[in-house]
């Protein structure tokens, strides 16, 4: 389904011209590409040959809204769809053109067709019933229920140089005596059956069914006039339009009344006052072909006007117009499926129209799927009210040189306070005006993907007037973020402004505090901060060598800038997994350790009374026996001379 946006309210062309039909000279391999085809794999044929060869030029649907009728040119046909079956149910074709028809019942059985010959043709489901002529060429055919008479307005005066009005009574089966009505003298010179060329006639007719029942005859003069169908006799007058009355629609409360004139203006009148409530113009200066009275699905009074360019609703208390439809082909009569969105059209082109509104009704009975397809499209669709268009100012046209097109051709379309324009016409003129655009809207691309990649960047350090290290630190970590911003976080923050901007909050790095806090952090003799990564402590099996460097703990000398000399302080890191090597011995582990604890004895230092850095005190309770005892050390056996295949010390170890 195609959407179209033109106003506030989504209109869904369910079947049309502007929906591709697939050619029937297509060979099947083509057949086949058409599945590429977006528009043509996204179609939907809602009923089955909703079309005719030539044009179509009348369609109604039947009361119980289960089947539509329609009469096509070219040649003369009549087709009836069963909208249940979504299907043709039968076409039958007939001598004349037909003008327009009437269905006399709820179904589709009884119809009663005005011919273009004069003939008026009753047709029911097995064929053609009957048929009669009439002396004048009719221009309309309505049916009144309450008297079963058919009523057909004819062009052309009578004996008493009045228009006529012919009714012919179903129930009786013959023609009864016609209304009169006034459509001015034939001042022509040439006459013939209908009169001269410009006789006045009868173009339309509208009943008020569902109410007071009065007839109303729209003339050439541009008036209206009312009828009783119980006395036969004129009620009333009305003075309409300039033109002639080209359309006639009574509401559902028979109080209020729509015309449509041959200029394109429709009216509408309260019966009980002379002056229209509401004037419209639809815009296009083309005769007003329909006039609908409709209710939306939140009970507003709405009225439907079409002429051969569109199809307008417009609110009848104001006028606002709410929906706008306008096809490719020139629209010839317009249906509405009863209490429902649909809107069904007879055109010029082959295929006939059918459009959804779901603002204006639910989907009918016979095709509820709409529901669901509108509602998977809803989420899909686009706020462009025409697609590949652009829309210009009067400004930019001229820019363009294409201020010359305006008024002339239909390339430019009018909307609010510019134009639309296609898209490759637009780009052929921006092309012609300036040959050098495609070279600016690369050097744009380029310099805004540069703008975008300094935006990650430190573009100024802040200067502050204390601690701007710290200042320095924060804003590399907005750096790894990617968002650089000096006056976010503690920079901006003014709780923190004294932190930066007062000297008795600078950090002192040569204070012990400093020095216990940040262990890893060296002072160069520049005063810059420096961060020294911790080296990793080898671990066993790893290194052969067991040489001093391996198992040396990790130093980080601060220099003592407040005290000179040698009074640097020197801190260690150990660690307590053992840092041997793969291949050391027992006795060789044995004196490292020894060694080890005998140093880490002397690792404080005393300076003016103080301890600086770590001490570690170790001790073993004795007895004191034991060290009286002179502990002699049992004689090394000398195993030079003998081989061993084991390099452990103490397999031939004997006390």
């Amino acid at each position: 389904m195609k959407l179209s946006n033109v106003g506030s309210v989504p209109v869904y062309t369910v079947s049309g011209p502007s929906m591709r039909a697939l050619p029937d000279w297509l060979a099947k391999k083509n057949k086949k590409n058409l599945k590429h085809d977006p528009e043509f794999a996204n179609r939907v044929e809602l009923l089955q040959d909703f079309e005719f060869t030539g044009a179509s030029s009348c369609i109604r649907v039947s009361e119980d809204g289960e089947w539509v009728m329609s009469t096509g040119t070219f040649p003369p046909q009549i087709h009836v769809h069963n909208l249940y079956q979504m299907s043709l149910s039968f076409s039958r074709h007939t001598v004349s053109l037909n003008n327009k028809f009437v269905l006399c019942s709820t179904d589709y059985s009884k119809s009663v067709h005005l011919q273009e010959d004069r003939r008026i043709e009753f047709h029911t489901p097995n064929g053609c019933h009957y048929q009669v002529r009439i002396p004048r060429f009719g221009r309309d055919i309505v049916y009144d229920r309450r008297s079963t008479e058919i009523l057909v307005p004819a062009a052309g005066l009578d004996a008493d140089g009045l228009g006529e009005v012919f009714r012919l009574n179903l129930e009786l089966g013959r023609f009864q005596r016609s209304y009169q009505i006034d459509v001015g003298s034939d001042d022509g010179v040439e006459r013939g059956l209908q009169g001269s060329i410009g006789v006045g006639c009868v173009n339309t007719a509208a009943i008020a069914e569902q109410s007071h029942g009065l007839s109303a005859f729209g003339t050439s003069l541009g008036t209206v006039e009312f009828w009783d169908t119980r006395s036969r006799a004129r009620v009333a007058t009305l003075q309409s339009h300039d033109g002639e009355i080209t359309a006639l629609d009574f509401s559902r409360s028979g109080l209020s009344l729509s015309t449509g004139s041959s200029t394109g203006i429709v009216q509408i009148y309260d019966l009980r006052r002379p002056t229209p409530l509401l004037t419209k113009d639809l815009g296009f200066g083309s005769p007003v072909n329909n006039l609908i009275h409709m209710t939306t699905a939140s009970d507003e009074k709405m009225l439907l006007a079409s002429d051969k360019r569109a199809i307008k609703i417009f609110d009848i208390s104001t006028g606002d117009p709410w929906a706008t439809i306008e096809p490719e082909v020139e629209i010839n009569s317009v249906a509405h499926c009863p209490d429902s969105g649909m809107i069904l059209s007879a055109n010029e082109g082959r295929q006939q129209h059918a459009w959804f509104i779901p603002m204006l009704g639910p989907a009918p009975k016979w095709c509820t799927f709409l529901e669901r397809l509108v509602d998977e499209m809803a989420e899909e669709v686009s706020t462009t009210t025409y697609d590949n268009y652009k829309f210009l100012t009067l400004p930019e046209l001229r820019a363009l040189s294409l201020a010359h097109l305006i008024g002339k051709t239909n390339l430019l379309r009018p909307y609010m306070h510019g134009f639309f324009v296609a898209s490759k016409l637009y780009d052929q003129a921006r092309l012609i005006a300036n040959p050098h655009v495609y070279e600016e809207e690369r050097m744009k691309r380029v310099k805004e993907k540069i703008e975008k990649e300094r935006a990650t960047r430190i573009r100024e350090t802040k200067k502050v007037k204390v601690n701007q290290k710290m200042a320095d630190a924060l804003l590399s970590k907005q750096e790894r973020r990617q968002k650089v911003d000096t006056e976010a976080g503690a920079l901006g923050d003014s709780r923190f402004g004294a932190f930066f901007e007062d000297e008795a909050m600078a950090i002192d790095e040569t204070t012990a505090e400093f020095k216990a806090l940040n262990p890893s952090t060296r002072v160069d003799t520049s005063g810059k901060l420096m961060e020294k990564p911790f080296k990793q402590p080898k671990r066993a099996g790893i290194d052969d060598s067991d040489s001093e460097e391996d198992d040396a703990p990790i130093r980080s000398d601060v220099a003592n800038n407040s005290q000179g000399g040698d009074g640097g302080v020197i801190m260690r890191m150990t660690s307590s997994a053992p840092q041997w090597g793969s291949r050391g011995t027992i006795g060789a582990r044995a004196q490292k350790m020894s060694a080890n604890a005998a140093s880490s004895s002397q690792k404080g230092l005393v300076r003016n009374g103080k301890v600086v850095g770590e001490r570690s005190v170790t001790f073993v309770p004795e007895s004191t026996k034991k060290k009286t005892e002179v502990v002699r050390e049992a004689p090394k056996r000398d195993n030079r001379e003998r081989r061993s295949a084991s390099g452990n010390t103490f397999r031939n170890f004997k006390k």
